[in-house]
């Protein structure tokens, strides 16, 4: 699936131990038909088989809602799978390592807390990169924060798309306006909500007013 920044907006990462009162597919499916615009399939503690397993059956999913399939870390899920792209962190897979194994069409996002580190992202072949964490985060809760300046002068000096990530919700996301993003990246807002739908609705909503709103998005 080729790349395009409009897939950013509303970028919904999943997290099993929100699962429950849904499954995990029930509440893919509910994230994008509220308007999730991507999803990534995160699993820190599943074998790569079962991983596996699992991304085909979200992959089907996403396709039936014309939406991106990403795989945290795990480039070998991710082509097991048919995924479209793989997400790394600081500390994963290289960049360039990947795209040499990989074509045009994959997609490839990269953290970035540093306006060097999205630079060498960039140069490294990078789709997009993935800001933050800009509030606390109850997923990552030891993960490096960045201030709503710090998110904006990389967005600024990035030529390619970026999406803010950490601790986003519906209470917060006013306080990203300006920040330049493409999209924001949630996921105890969507997968741990009562009503996932709803909650993507309401995200959806509020990302279209604060990430386009100021023209720096690339």
């Amino acid at each position: 699936m080729k790349f395009c920044k409009d897939m950013l907006l509303l970028y919904a990462v999943t997290d099993s131990g929100w699962v429950g009162r849904q499954t995990l597919y029930e509440q893919i499916e509910d994230a994008l038909a509220g308007g999730a615009t991507m999803i990534q399939l995160r699993e820190k503690t599943l074998a790569d088989d079962a991983f596996t397993e699992e991304a085909v059956r979200v992959k089907e999913i996403c396709r039936r809602h014309q939406a991106p399939l990403i795989i945290n870390d795990n480039v070998e899920v991710a082509l097991r799978s048919g995924a479209d792209g793989v997400h790394v962190g600081i500390e994963d897979a290289p960049v360039a390592q990947i795209r040499k194994r990989v074509g045009d069409d994959f997609i490839i996002g990269a953290t970035a807390k540093t306006i060097a580190q999205a630079q060498a992202a960039e140069a490294a072949g990078a789709d997009y990169l993935g800001i933050g964490a800009v509030f606390p985060s109850p997923t990552k809760k030891n993960a490096i924060r960045i201030t709503v300046e710090e998110l904006r002068k990389i967005c600024q000096l990035a030529s390619i798309p970026a999406v803010a990530i950490g601790g986003i919700g519906l209470e917060n996301m006013a306080e990203l306006k300006g920040g330049g993003m493409d999209g924001v990246a949630v996921v105890s807002a969507v997968f741990g909500a009562a009503d996932v739908k709803k909650a993507a609705q309401e995200l959806r909503a509020k990302a279209e007013l604060y990430c386009r709103a100021d023209g720096e998005g690339k």
